[in-house]
């Protein structure tokens, strides 16, 4: 077999897009996906000496760092014993707990190694590491990078907060707005979906294999399990329990974690082809990279690459949250298995979004606001004023206006400032409201 490396690599997550998502390795691999397991089973073994049971109650404390450091030292090579003795059980979860009592045994502390992994199911901790990691990469790779996205927007949005633009609907040209205004009109879109998705708790299953806590409960029976199991998710693993359940995390919230991400992915995507709509319209260039080439055929091009790569991406990575949160909820009767082999994916669509966030930010900061294309598509188009006109005659009474300026620009060619002035001096009204009304131009009819 020959070694994994970004040329021949299936995925472009961990081919040509490694450098973007290399990081993502640290939560989302096999070899991080065995680390969180191990840290979950070392930390309910420490929690069950907490309890105490009662043939842990002697265990030394002094013992806790060693046990921590299993995980906190995992390495590689931690990762590969554990997989080979995979080979053996056919069992990946069964694999760590192996792996831990051979650490118990090399720290002299065998007598207790049965009760790690004691009373539990594979879910258990497949269900504690997954959201553990979920949201350790949420709060350590992706929000950081949507927090710097938005605050990119915003710093924009401010920057262009007086440039008039022709705004258009429905693609015609319709009442002038502000570019930075547009801006923001996407910002707060995002900070809003973006509050919605750190609401959302990071839920996890804890309680045996049909959700009661029965192994445990058979053993010790005097011992308050709902209490112990809510306290070691909740508080220990700062994750939210799940109760009751059946052997697996019902994935509801998870599902609507997956459809928070997806909204602002989807904001995402209607700005991409904003801004590659406005490149288009000459509204922005780009700046150029000495050595880079736009078109293979056509020297002269400087295509929008960064805003169509990520509007792609945003689209992989709907597209897998939409089958995460329309699937996982879903399993027959207590339990089946086509959870486990989709959560082996989780990681996939926060790498393609990770890879959208960073190609528009990268197309971001290429952006050359070119002011002249502004102003020349607004003086193109003095027929939207006619809406400011005819709204001030209606505040005058004067008979009709919108019937007036409907006149006025369906039968003209082209409106000029000329032939609205000249409307304007044909109107039946004062002075004073003439001169009001030539005041109004498309750069000034920007609205608040």
């Amino acid at each position: 077999m020959s070694t994994l490396t970004k040329l021949n690599a299936i995925s472009p997550i961990d081919g040509r897009y490694r450098n973007a998502t290399e990081k993502l390795a640290d939560y989302f691999s096999e070899s991080a996906l065995i680390k969180y397991r191990v840290l979950v089973e070392i930390e309910y073994f420490i929690a069950l000496c907490e309890l105490p049971l009662p043939q842990l109650k002697d265990f030394d404390k002094k013992q806790y760092p060693s046990l921590r450091n299993i995980y906190l030292n995992y390495s590689e090579a931690d990762a590969q014993q554990i997989k080979d003795i995979e080979k053996t059980t056919n069992h990946d979860v069964k694999a760590v707990e192996y792996f831990i009592k051979e650490k118990l045994d090399a720290l002299k502390i065998a007598e207790q190694k049965e009760f790690i992994h004691f009373g539990l199911t594979s879910q258990d901790i497949n269900n504690t590491a997954i959201p553990y990691s979920v949201k350790d990469s949420m709060n350590e790779c992706l929000l950081p990078m949507l927090e710097e996205l938005i605050s990119k927007l915003t710093a924009l949005s401010n920057e262009w907060k007086d440039i008039p633009m022709l705004a258009r609907t429905h693609g015609q040209p319709a009442s002038p707005t502000r570019l930075g205004k547009e801006i923001n009109v996407f910002v707060v879109r995002l900070q809003n979906q973006l509050k919605q998705l750190k609401e959302i708790p990071y839920s996890a299953k804890f309680g045996g294999a049909t959700g009661n806590m029965n192994a445990h409960h058979v053993a010790y029976p005097k011992i308050d399990w709902l209490t112990f199991a809510n306290n070691f998710v909740n508080n220990s693993l700062k994750l939210n329990r799940s109760y009751p359940t059946t052997q697996i995390e019902h994935y509801d919230n998870f599902a609507a974690f997956c459809d928070a991400l997806k909204r602002i992915n989807t904001i995402l995507i209607d700005f991409n082809r904003d801004v590659w709509t406005y490149i288009s319209m000459d509204y922005f260039k780009q700046k150029i990279k000495e050595g880079e080439i736009g078109s293979s055929a056509m020297p002269h091009k400087v295509n929008p690459i960064d805003f169509e790569n990520s509007e792609g991406n945003l689209g992989i990575a709907n597209a897998l949250f939409e089958h995460l949160a329309a699937k996982l909820p879903i399993s027959r009767l207590q339990r089946d298995l086509t959870d486990s082999t989709v959560l082996r994916n989780v990681g996939v669509p926060l790498a393609h979004s990770l890879i959208a966030y960073k190609s528009l930010l990268k197309g971001l900061d290429k952006l050359i606001l070119n002011k002249e294309s502004f102003e020349k598509d607004l003086e193109n188009n003095w027929a939207v004023v006619a809406e400011a006109i005819q709204t001030v005659l209606r505040r005058e009474s004067y008979p009709k206006p919108y019937e007036a300026l409907k006149e006025l620009t369906r039968t003209n060619a082209h409106i000029t400032k000329e032939s609205i002035a000249t409307f304007i001096d044909g109107l039946n009204v004062s002075e004073a409201i003439k001169k009001e009304l030539k005041q109004i131009s498309p750069s000034n009819y920007t609205g608040i």
